[in-house]
């Protein structure tokens, strides 16, 4: 589907789930890709939080190649809370999910191609949180307002745009029952549903967006979002059933408990709201 062949790519943070994945991908299509990753992989092992360390990162990709066609910035940013989180913790989560970017971003500069990409992995938690999430929600909302500034300030050089992703299993595990069926689409997400849509948003195909955030939580956020529904979960569907009916259907009894936490660890992740 996608041809990028003699493309370089950098990805941060794939040693592993999405990012091993979009590296996979990439390179099936025919791409060089240059990972950075804190865990071990076959191209630079290297913390994003130190400057040094993404400076010597950059060198060694300009030296091997000469440009860059597409970034990549995927790294994951520590998660912490304001109980127990310290100015450490938070500093260093918003050195890797929004400073990281921010610098590679800038060195790669002089280096981007014509028709070049940066690709920002956000999370469906820039628009709305759990308790004690504080240091990875504010990266990621950190990396969705760069994403506009970036498309901006690089207008007509290198487009710009975000993904936030929702619940993605990165081990692929195919859920049944409440975990799936919250889901508008019926199925919790894999790295391929983001893997895919960061291959078009580099390809020429999506040459005509940039500065926008695609959201793939396979529709959690539309279907529960407040302002828009405030208790989505007694409206009826098309054959007329709510999503309590869909839950009793499956053999879960809402009626148990009004905190679905309470019952459901993955279901309060979601952002379910009764």
């Amino acid at each position: 589907m996608f041809d990028f062949q003699n493309k370089v790519v950098v990805v941060t943070g794939g040693a592993r789930g999405i990012g091993k994945c979009i590296r996979e991908q990439f390179e099936a299509a025919g791409a060089s890709v240059c990972v950075i990753d804190v865990l071990e992989n076959d191209y630079f092992v290297g913390d994003l939080a130190d400057k040094n360390t993404l400076e010597r990162f950059a060198q060694k990709v300009i030296a091997q190649y000469g440009r860059v066609d597409y970034l990549i910035n995927n790294a994951a940013p520590k998660m912490c809370g304001i109980e127990s989180g310290s100015y450490e913790d938070f500093e260093y989560a918003l050195k890797v999910g929004v400073t990281a970017p921010f610098y590679l971003a800038k060195l790669f500069a002089p280096h981007f191609t014509p028709g070049a990409s940066v690709v920002n992995i956000s999370s469906s938690r820039d628009r709305m949180s759990q308790p004690q999430s504080e240091s990875y929600t504010a990266s990621k909302g950190g990396i969705s307002a760069l994403t506009h500034a970036l498309a901006v300030s690089f207008a007509g050089k290198v487009r710009v745009n975000s993904i936030s992703p929702g619940w993605i299993d990165t081990d692929y595990t195919v859920y049944e029952g409440p975990d799936a069926i919250q889901q508008p689409a019926g199925r919790v997400g894999n790295p391929l549903d983001i893997a895919n849509m960061v291959l078009f948003l580099a390809s020429e195909k999506a040459g005509f967006i940039t500065g926008e955030n695609i959201c793939i939580d396979g529709g959690i956020w539309d279907f529960n979002n407040v302002e828009q529904n405030p208790n989505p979960f007694h409206f009826p569907d098309v054959n007329g059933k709510t999503v309590f009916d869909r839950f009793k259907d499956v053999g879960f009894d809402p009626a148990v408990s009004k905190a679905f936490p309470d019952i459901n660890t993955g279901f309060c992740m979601r952002f379910c709201r009764v």
